[in-house]
């Protein structure tokens, strides 16, 4: 028996279209090939969307992909993810879930988390991710003993930063501890860092497959192209390279030169582009001029043949101007560098956990029909339960 692990796909996130068009045909090429080697089921493990009401014709194209696993009898399970969660309840998920195309593992009866069990007699369950990493709440209030003493080769999914396997860049966000996760599951699917892992815990196994496909600038430069997993029943991980598009990443020191310098290092230096994803970072203060003043359409113009260029021009500037220092990498990240930071200043506020809460509690969405005013007077009651908890 195989199955598919995947996570982090974010269909629809990139605003350039042709990016837009390269994540949903890595979810294409990912859902192909699990076919290709008769995996038993697929795991997502969150954040199958980059928001919880995509645009139409992302459902349309996911649910055909999706639509092709069915016609094969294999199961999709899934939990929502920080992106694709919605404190409405309003989630493409629910939808796709209806239409018989993805099962939510995270489901209670009882007050307790349940397993659904595969046609291959694999037991799964799992807990959502929500926002600011709020689902530590869910991780606290979990009754364990029904999980871990349950029999057979059980799989856990999760969506949330592990404490003890924080990434560098990472390190200031708080996590949740593995030690609170139920013990004796064989495979820990996990989701949300979009970086790559495999360690023991217990008599199975943590792992973090990567993004199906790189969400940002960064990622691009680092990770090249996406990835996910296939696994076996021995535990065996094999991944997967998601290469449809060669990535070329370029570095230009802008350091007193003018910015028709600058244009033409570019110029000179890109030789190989054709049908390449582009990446040009520029840094540096110009000896004169603007960062506008570097005739980027004219570049863009001689690399038209090109896939897709993306430039990051963040610390790119002028001695007439001081330089603006601006985060980079995923939404939520740069808000708890914020509040970390922020907390150290405003004691009366209380923690980051009372922060995240009051964040999450006002996180919602105006329901269909909802008059303004009822609106308005869910938020207020939201916000007042997080400061009374």
């Amino acid at each position: 028996m195989k199955f598919t692990h995947l996570a982090d796909c974010h269909i629809g996130g990139w605003k350039e279209e042709k990016l837009k068009e390269l994540g949903i045909e890595s979810f294409r090429y990912a859902i192909t090939k699990s076919i290709e080697e008769n995996v038993g089921f697929v795991l997502v493990a969150g954040d199958l969307f980059n928001t919880s009401l995509p645009d139409i014709n992302i459902i349309k194209e996911t649910s055909e992909i999706l639509a092709n696993l069915k016609e094969k009898d294999i199961d999709c399970y899934i939990i929502p993810g920080s992106h694709d969660f919605s404190p409405s309840g309003k989630t493409m998920l629910d939808v796709l879930e209806k239409a018989g195309l993805v099962k939510n593992v995270f489901k209670f009866e009882n007050n307790k988390l349940t397993f659904t069990t595969d046609k291959t007699n694999t037991k799964i369950t799992g807990i959502l991710g929500l926002r600011s990493g709020l689902e530590k709440e869910k991780f606290k209030a979990l009754p364990k003993d029904h999980l871990e003493n349950e029999q057979g080769f059980k799989i856990f999914m999760f969506h949330t930063i592990l404490e003890e396997y924080k990434p560098k860049d990472m390190e200031k966000v708080e996590g949740e501890s593995i030690r609170n996760f139920p013990k004796n599951f064989n495979y820990y699917a996990g989701g949300h860092v979009h970086y790559l892992l495999e360690k023991e815990f217990g008599k199975g196994k943590v792992v973090y497959p990567g993004p199906l496909f790189p969400n940002n600038f960064k990622e691009l430069e680092e990770l090249k192209h996406g990835k996910f997993c296939i696994v076996d029943d021995a535990l065996n991980v094999r991944r997967e390279n998601v290469k449809l598009k060669e990535t070329l990443s370029h570095y230009i020191n802008a350091n007193e030169k003018t910015p028709e310098q600058v244009e033409q290092e570019i110029l000179e230096k890109i030789k190989d582009y054709k049908d390449k994803i582009i990446l040009l970072r520029v840094e540096g203060i110009l000896k004169s001029g603007k960062p506008s003043d570097i005739n980027f359409k004219r570049i863009y113009e001689s690399l038209e043949d090109s896939y897709c260029i993306l430039r990051n021009t963040n610390k790119l500037t002028s001695k007439e101007f001081s330089e603006i220092k601006i985060e980079s990498g995923d939404i939520e990240q740069v808000e708890q560098r914020i509040i970390e930071e922020s907390i150290k200043d405003f004691k009366e506020f209380g923690n980051s956990e009372l922060i995240n809460l009051l964040i999450h509690s006002l996180d919602l969405e105006k329901g269909e029909g909802e008059k303004n005013i009822d609106f308005e007077k869910r938020v207020i009651e939201s916000g007042r339960k997080a400061l009374e908890e």
